[in-house]
């Protein structure tokens, strides 16, 4: 019922700051909490943040403070601002959906490559 298209990765240098977009199709989108992981070489698929419909954020600890996850139910779009990035922020970022009634994201999208330099 969802699909979901990342974009705004790239190449960034230590400090700096880039903004994340996920798009999402489906007529449900407002119903669903929202979230981002990331993947980084030779490591699992970790929990970033999500957002809930009602726009209450959460955050990993290692993103808390420097990360902030938005959305805007009118585009059917999720963001994620990322400041003070460091290196060990570089991975695939994938953005996922899940429905108010489920612990599980059903919907993924294809990731988008953020890498951060020293």
């Amino acid at each position: 019922q969802v699909q979901l298209v990342e974009s705004g990765g790239g190449l960034v240098q230590a400090g700096g700051s880039l903004r994340l977009s996920c798009a999402a199709s489906g007529r449900t989108f407002s119903s669903y909490t929202m979230g981002w992981f990331r993947q980084a070489p030779g490591k699992e698929r970790e929990f970033v943040t999500h957002i809930t419909w009602s726009g209450t954020p959460f955050y990993a600890d290692s993103v808390k403070g420097r990360f902030t996850i938005s959305r805007d139910n009118a585009k059917n779009t999720v963001y994620l601002q990322m400041n003070s990035l460091k290196p060990e922020d570089t991975a695939v970022y994938y953005c996922a959906a899940r429905g108010v009634a489920s612990n599980q994201y059903a919907y993924w999208g294809q990731g988008t490559q953020v890498t951060v330099s020293s």
